[in-house]
C-alpha cells in the first residue's frame, strides 16, 4: 500500500508478479502432465515396446523448447514482454486442445513440440519480466515467486493426472478401457482452464518498463514505475536506466564470450546448467510408470506416488527460497551434488537387488527433496551472479539453451539406458555425474553469497 507516497505499492506488485509467473505455473504443469498420461497414450500409439521413439516423444517438447529459448531473446526485444505474454498463453491453450484431439502419434509430437515452445518462451520471460517490474529492495522475494510458480504447475499437473485417471478394472486391458481412451486426452485438456486465465490476466498487467524505456517510451515507463511508489521514485528509476543505457554501446557477439578469461566463467554458468539436468531427477518426473513400477508399483499407485513426490518437491523448494541466502551458493550445490551421488547409489542398489515398496519410494522423495532445495533454484541464482554485466544477457541465453539442451539428451536417452543398464545402472550413472558435478564445483565455483558481482567476477578469474 502507498502511504504518505513513501513505501512500495506491495499490492500492485504482487498481483503483477502473479500475473507473470503463471507462465511458469504452466510451464511447469506442461512440462510434467505427460509422465501421468505416458502408461495409457504409449498404449494407445502402440510404442509401449519401442525405447527410441518413448523416448523421442518424452523429449519433443524439449526440442520445442530450445526453439522458444533460441527465438525469445530477439522477439521480447523487439515485441515487448507482454506481447510475448500473449503469444505464449496462445501456444499452451492450442496445445493443450491439439494434444489431446489427435488420433496419430505424428500429431502428438507436433503439438507436444509447439507447447514446448510455449515453455521455451514462458522459461525466459517469466522471470525476466518480473526482474524488471521489481524494485531493487525486493527483487530477490519477488522473482522466486516464479520458481514457486513451477513447482506449483508440477503438483498441479500430478495432481490432475490421479484425479482423472480411473481405478483400473480387474482383468481390463488398458487399451480398451477409459484410461487408455479418454483419461490422457483430459490430463492435457485440463490445462486450457489456466492457460486461458493467464491470457485474460495478462490484459491487466503493465508491459515491462524497463522495455519501455528501452524503445524511447519514457512517459509510459514513468507512469508504470509511479505506480509501483511515486514520481521521485518513478524518475530515479528511469534515469538510472537512461545511464545504463547509454554505456551500453559495445556489440557483444557469442564468440566475444569465448575471448580471454572471460571463457572460464560461460564454461562454469553451462556445467552447471548442464548439471541441473544431468544429474537425473528429471526422469523421475517423467519417467515416473518405469521408475515406480521397476520398484514394484501398480499404476493406480504409481500416480499416487507422483503425488507424493510433487509435494515433496513443492515443500522442499520453500526450503531452499529460505536457505539459499542464509548457507550460501556454493554449500548448497556441493551439498545437493553429493546427496544425490550417495542417493542413487542407494537406489540403484534397491534395483539390483530387487527390493520393492516403501523402501524405494522413500529414496526417491528423498532424492526429489535434496533436489529441490539445492541444484532446482540455486542453478538459476549462480549463473544470474557470476557472469560479468557486460556480457549477462547473452551469456544467461547461452547457458539456458545448454540447459534444455542437456534436458532432451537425459529424457531422450532414460528408455536406452534403463534397457542397456537396468534401472540401477541408470542411476548408477546418474550418481557418477553428480560426483563429477561435486568435484568441479569444489574446485572452480567460489561463495557467491553476499558478494558483489564485481568481486565474483575477480575470484572467478584469478
Amino acid at each position: 500500500m502507498i502511504k504518505g507516497q513513501q513505501t512500495i505499492n506491495n499490492r500492485y506488485l504482487i498481483l503483477i508478479a502473479l500475473v507473470a509467473a503463471m507462465g511458469g505455473f504452466l510451464f511447469g504443469y506442461d512440462w510434467v502432465v505427460i509422465g501421468g498420461a505416458k502408461a495409457f497414450y504409449e498404449i494407445y500409439f502402440s510404442i509401449d515396446n519401442i525405447p527410441w521413439l518413448q523416448g523421442w516423444v518424452m523429449a519433443s517438447a524439449i526440442l520445442g523448447c530450445l526453439i522458444g529459448v533460441a527465438v525469445s531473446g530477439g522477439l521480447t526485444d523487439k515485441y515487448g514482454r507482454k506481447n510475448m505474454f500473449f503469444v505464449a498463453a496462445l501456444i499452451f491453450t492450442v496445445s493443450a486442445i491439439g494434444t489431446g484431439t489427435v488420433n496419430t502419434l505424428d500429431w502428438f509430437i507436433f503439438y507436444r513440440i509447439f507447447g514446448g515452445i510455449g515453455i521455451g518462451l514462458a522459461s525466459n520471460i517469466s522471470p525476466m519480466y518480473i526482474s524488471e517490474i521489481s524494485p531493487p529492495s525486493i527483487r530477490g522475494r519477488f522473482v522466486t515467486f516464479y520458481q514457486l510458480a513451477v513447482v506449483l504447475g508440477i503438483l498441479s499437473a500430478q495432481i490432475t493426472n490421479w484425479l482423472i485417471a480411473h481405478p483400473v478394472v480387474p482383468g481390463e486391458s488398458i487399451l480398451s478401457s477409459w484410461n487408455g481412451q479418454m483419461g490422457w486426452r483430459w490430463m492435457f485438456w485440463a490445462e486450457t482452464v489456466p492457460a486461458i486465465l493467464f491470457f485474460v490476466l495478462i490484459f491487466f498487467i503493465p508491459e515491462s518498463p524497463r522495455w519501455l524505456a528501452s524503445k524511447r517510451k519514457y512517459e509510459k515507463a514513468l507512469s508504470v514505475f509511479a505506480r509501483m511508489k511515486d514520481r521521485s521514485f518513478a524518475q530515479n528509476q528511469l534515469d538510472e536506466i537512461k545511464v545504463t543505457l547509454s554505456l551500453t554501446t559495445e556489440r557483444i557477439t557469442f564468440r566475444y564470450l569465448f575471448k580471454g578469461k572471460l571463457a572460464k566463467i560461460v564454461i562454469i554458468g553451462i556445467v552447471i546448467a548442464v548439471l541441473q539436468q544431468w544429474c537425473g531427477i528429471n526422469v523421475i518426473f517423467n519417467y515416473a510408470q518405469e521408475i515406480f513400477s521397476a520398484a514394484g508399483y501398480s499404476v493406480s499407485d504409481m500416480l499416487f506416488n507422483i503425488v507424493i513426490t510433487g509435494i515433496v518437491n513443492v515443500v522442499f523448494t520453500f526450503v531452499g527460497m529460505y536457505t539459499v541466502d542464509k548457507l550460501g551458493r556454493r554449500s548448497l550445490m556441493l551439498f545437493g551434488t553429493i546427496g544425490l551421488t550417495f542417493i542413487y547409489l542407494l537406489l540403484g542398489a534397491g534395483y539390483f537387488f530387487r527390493i520393492e515398496g516403501i523402501a524405494m519410494l522413500l529414496l526417491v522423495v528423498l532424492a526429489i527433496a535434496t533436489y529441490a532445495m539445492t541444484l532446482a533454484p540455486v542453478t538459476w541464482v549462480v549463473i544470474a551472479e557470476i557472469f560479468p554485466t557486460k556480457i549477462r544477457g547473452l551469456a544467461m541465453a547461452v547457458s539456458t539453451f545448454a540447459l534444455w539442451a542437456a534436458c532432451f539428451v537425459l529424457t531422450y536417452t532414460f528408455p536406452l539406458l534403463n534397457k542397456l543398464l537396468g534401472s540401477y545402472g541408470t542411476f548408477w550413472l546418474y550418481g557418477l555425474i553428480c560426483l563429477a558435478g561435486f568435484i568441479f564445483i569444489r574446485v572452480n565455483l567460489p561463495e557467491t553469497k553476499g558478494k558483489t558481482l564485481e568481486q565474483i567476477e575477480k575470484e572467478i578469474l584469478e
